[in-house]
């Protein structure tokens, strides 16, 4: 398991709060390196809206059908607006055997907020709905 994901689950996710014992290991804005699978599973609209130049749309209600567009093998950090729906679909991964999964805490407004490269589907300026 790279670094950034050893010390991210060894600190646990900033939903411990919300997630209780059932916490997901999650990874800050910052932090995700540019080799990660970014997964990002918000609506289509979220998506043409803004996005990551190199993520993977798939939306939340298609992961169980698409698990195996999702890496088994190396880092997979998921993605969605604000980071509930896709601590869910991390939790549901995990369930599934995947251990190479986190969270992007605070999701894509934490990715905009730090000031990560986003891009847009109709060209104009990228923006996180």
């Amino acid at each position: 398991m790279a670094g950034w994901l050893s010390a991210a689950a060894a600190t646990g996710s900033k939903l411990a709060g919300v997630f209780g014992r059932n916490q997901v290991p999650g990874v800050g804005a910052g932090e995700v390196p540019i080799e990660a699978y970014l997964l990002d599973v918000r609506e289509d609209e979220e998506w043409a809206a803004g996005h990551a130049p190199d993520a993977h749309h798939i939306p939340m209600h298609t992961v169980p059908t698409r698990l195996n567009d999702i890496p088994v093998d190396g880092d997979v950090v998921v993605v969605c607006r604000s980071g509930g729906r896709s601590a869910q679909v991390v939790a549901y991964l995990q369930a599934a055997g995947r251990d190479n999964v986190r969270n992007l805490d605070g999701g894509m407004m934490a990715w905009a907020r730090v000031g990560r490269l986003m891009i847009s589907e109709d060209g104009g300026a990228p923006q996180v709905h």
